[in-house]
Formats: C-alpha cells, structure tokens, sequence
C-alpha cells in the first residue's frame, strides 16, 4: 500500500509540476499587468511601472524564462507564490481565501454525498414509485438549474421568509467569521445552495448503478438463502454500486478551491473562487498560477482517494 501511494504521488507531483508552468507560461502570454499601471491617470513614468513589476517578478520586458526560473525558485525554496502586480504577497492572500472555500464546499459536499446517495438507494429500491418518480424530477430540476439561479432563489426565498415574519436568523451577505454561531449564520444559506446543486449527480449515479446490480446472480444467491431484499441489497450490490459513486465523491474534491465562483459572489464570501476572478481582472499572473497550482493539488488529492477508496470497496481489486 506504502509503494502504491508513494509511485503515486511522485507521478502526481510531476504532472502538477507540468500542469502549473505550462499555467504560468499562458498567464503570462495571456495576462497584461502593464496595462493596469498605463490605465492610470495621471500616468506613472515607465521607470516607476519597470520597477513595480520587476518588484513582482512580472515585468514584460524581462526575459520570460528568467521570469520562471525566479519564479520557481521562490516556490521550491520558500513555497512563495510572489508578488500581485500592486506588491501584495499572494500567500497572505490566497491561504486564508483558501480556507474560507475549504470550509464552505467542503461542508457542502458531505451534505450533497449523505443526500445523493441516500436519495439514490431509496429510489433504487422503490424504483417507478411515485416517490422515484416524484425524487427524480426534483432532482431534475435542480440538475438543469444553474447555481448562481440556485443561490438568488434560496436568498430571495429567505428574504421573503423575513419581510413576512419579521425573523432574520441567518446572514445572507457577509464575510464567514465570527464564532460557532456567527459562522453558521453566514454559511448556511450558500451550504444550502451549493448542497442543492451538488447532490443530484451522486442521486443519479447511485441510482443508476444500483439497478445495474441489484438483480445479479450473486445478489439472487443472497436472497435465495433467506435474506430479506433490503438486507442483500445493502450488504451486496450497495458495495458494487458505490464504486462510480466514490470516483464521482473523490473528484468533486478538484471544486473545492474554485468550485463556488458564483455563491461566493452572490453572498459576498470573499473565498478562493471570488479571488480566482479578481486575479484574472486585475491580470494578476502570480496570483492566477497560484489558485491554479491549488486546483491541481486538489485534483491529485481527489485521483489518489478515488484510487483507494475503489480498492477497498471491490475486493477483487489488491494493491501492491
């Protein structure tokens, strides 16, 4: 197992190492931090620009595989993603906005993954009931609904919810901060909205694949030995059936840093998502590599626990 996880992760590490400089080569081709400083009236001299990008290690004029070198340099030795094109360090930026997206996708993904699945055995075992039917098509609906019209329906919902009674015990804007009850108050209402959105590709998926196996011979065989149906499907094509689904869970990890762009815009949350925009309209080259750099680790995250979780759920499967 020790091998397995190991072979992985140097191949994990060297495809991130490609992923994030061929990121920074296309910032960097893509993205004009000296057009932020030549928008500026009145304009500052080319000497005074020249010097504040090359403070940041952005300066168009320098050679842009010297850039990289610097730039890696400063990652390999000191984990430092450089300098926005204004001088302000990206780390003491990116790691708190980081952990603000940890916290809410990662609440909301237990949530949608509890849900989906359970939504997804239910209407398995009661399939073409009128509550399969019924489950379906909610999901449906909220399937074809983007998430930002998700989260403007739960904010207006609960606006109204307030204007008639008059009760307001959850923030709908606002930084996540604050203690226990501070900080559920604030993210409840994007936990919800991103819940919505997240937990129907697991309903599906576990509904799908567990009536692929819930009549299989050794599901059969299990029954004809005198377990209840419910009993030999828990115990036996639940099992079979929770491979995709555990693929689908460890991928959903890659949302966690710019996974909820659009809820974190619509309730204020200043997380890694809102940031990753932010990066992109103020050109900012370091800070873009950065949030990408940290989607990739997530990747590689979720790819290693889809890996381990398909191989203790299939006993076929060993690692060696």
């Amino acid at each position: 197992m020790l091998k397995f996880i190991g072979r992985r992760l140097v191949s994990y590490v060297a495809m991130l190492f490609v992923a994030t400089s061929a990121t920074y080569f296309l910032a960097s081709w893509f993205l004009d931090p000296r057009s932020n400083y030549l928008a500026m009236r009145p304009q500052p001299s080319d000497a005074s620009i020249d010097k504040s990008l090359d403070y940041a290690n952005i300066n168009d004029q320098t050679p842009l595989i010297e850039r990289y070198g610097e730039w890696v340099k400063g990652i390999v030795l000191h984990l430092d993603f450089g300098k926005s094109p204004q001088g302000e360090p990206i780390n003491e930026v990116l790691w708190h906005r980081a952990l603000i997206s940890l916290e809410l996708v990662t609440i909301a993904t237990i949530l949608a993954i509890v849900i989906g699945i359970s939504v997804g055995v239910a209407t398995a075992i009661r399939k073409y009931s009128l509550f399969d039917r019924t489950a379906n098509a909610i999901s449906v609906l909220f399937l074809v609904t983007p998430t930002f019209v998700i989260g403007l329906l739960v904010a207006l919902v609960y606006l109204r919810f307030h204007e008639s009674t008059g009760m307001n015990p959850l923030y709908v804007t606002g930084p996540i901060e604050g203690g226990f009850l501070d900080f559920f108050r604030y993210i409840a209402l994007p936990t919800l909205t991103l819940t919505l959105a997240g937990y129907v590709s697991y309903h599906f998926t576990q509904r799908t694949y567990l009536l692929d196996t819930i009549n299989d011979d050794y599901v059969r065989t299990a029954r004809a030995k005198g377990l209840r149906k419910n009993v030999a499907i828990r115990r036996h094509a639940l099992r079979t059936s929770l491979i995709p689904t555990a693929m689908g869970v460890a991928l959903s990890i890659t949302t966690i840093v710019t996974g909820s762009v659009f809820v974190e815009k619509i309730f204020s949350i200043n997380g890694a998502g809102y940031y990753f925009i932010d990066t992109l309209s103020k050109n900012d080259i370091n800070g873009t590599v950065a949030v990408a750099f940290l989607g990739g680790v997530a990747t590689c995250v979720g790819l290693l626990l889809a890996d381990l979780a398909i191989a203790m759920l299939d006993p076929r499967i060993r690692i060696s």
